[in-house]
């Protein structure tokens, strides 16, 4: 009889976890009548950071984001690379297809993550696009379910300069324009 109350419990407790990573914050959701979703990726990669003077007292040193450097992948297992994730030129983040597309966007708003040490959830708005493949097509990108990622919260002179990689793993779902009839 316990064995079964604890059996029940677990099943609950991992299907209410589940929903909770999967509910998109208001922040950061996408106008419902003007996009629909047009691809699912899932990021496996890493956050840069580079340790820098801290800009409100010198003496002191932080870690500053750099840029994402990560594969995307068809699915959750990470079975097969459909394209890459990286910053580009103009600092903002890019998204490449295989199909040789891409999408460049900026961040409009953020939710933190559930998970306390992931990297914050993102809405962000497509400023440019090149190629004629699927990700021209898009005009918002949602990064959800975000592990790791997060900088140390301490750095010092000794790392002045210096690189860190962080891993981290995301969902990023691509939205296009609805089209009406």
């Amino acid at each position: 009889m316990a064995r079964i109350l604890f059996s029940s419990l677990l099943v609950f407790y991992a299907l209410a976890g589940f929903g909770q990573s999967t509910a998109i914050p208001a922040a950061i959701q996408t106008p419902a009548d003007s996009s629909k979703l047009i691809m699912h990726a899932y990021a496996k990669g890493v956050q840069i950071y580079v340790c820098t003077p801290n800009p409100k007292d010198s003496s002191q040193y932080v870690w500053t984001f750099a840029g994402p450097r990560a594969n995307l992948y068809a699915d959750s297992a990470y079975h097969l690379i459909v394209g890459k994730h990286y910053l580009g030129a103009n600092k903002n983040p890019v998204w490449e297809d295989n199909d040789g597309s891409m999408v460049t966007g900026s961040k409009v708003h953020q939710a933190n993550s559930p998970d306390g040490h992931a990297i914050p959830w993102l809405l962000l708005k497509a400023v440019a696009t090149k190629g004629a493949g699927i990700l021209t097509q898009v005009v918002f990108v949602q990064r959800i379910n975000s592990r790791g990622g997060t900088a140390p919260a301490v750095a010092s002179k000794t790392d002045s300069g210096r690189n860190l990689e962080v891993a981290y793993t995301a969902e990023y779902l691509f939205y296009g324009v609805k089209r009406y009839r």
